[in-house]
């Protein structure tokens, strides 16, 4: 059907305290932050950031992808529609290129394509779940350029 659901990883575990009281379990079970759910159908599941409601990080909304562990507790929220690491960083690379129309020019490390990389202080497709959030952005580079350098 051409289905794109446009989310926002972290609302899951910080908006999950609020979630079940509101909308109760069945309610929330079905319908809040089905991602495995969409995935399944066939849906183009894309992620990003929700600046200012939230923090700009989207290492924060990979580990909440990832994870779905609430803010301030020691569960997670409906574990079994939290996304792969490989899931997840699709959301942010290919489908995130595919929806933008970019898909031709961006989304993955292709020949032809631009180069536009982010390279991190630590493999968060590997890491123990707690070290995601532990991860640094060391630099960027878009089109071949580095644009951003940490200091």
């Amino acid at each position: 059907m051409g289905v794109v659901a446009s989310m926002q990883g972290i609302h899951a575990c910080s908006d999950a305290p609020y979630v079940l009281p509101r909308l109760g379990e069945k309610r929330a079970s079905e319908g809040a932050y089905v991602w495995q759910k969409l995935w399944k159908t066939g849906a183009i599941v894309t992620n990003g950031t929700d600046v200012p409601v939230e923090e700009i990080s989207p290492i924060a909304s990979f580990h909440c992808s990832v994870t779905r562990d609430m803010v301030g507790t020691d569960s997670a929220f409906f574990p079994d529609q939290k996304l792969s690491r490989e899931q997840a960083l699709r959301t942010y690379a290919v489908n995130g290129a595919y929806v933008a129309f970019q898909d031709h020019e961006s989304g993955s490390l292709t020949p032809g394509k631009w180069a536009d990389i982010t390279v991190l202080s630590r493999d968060i497709m590997t890491v123990p779940p707690d070290s995601i959030l532990k991860t640094k952005v060391l630099y960027t580079i878009v089109g071949g350029k580095v644009v951003y350098t940490m200091k």
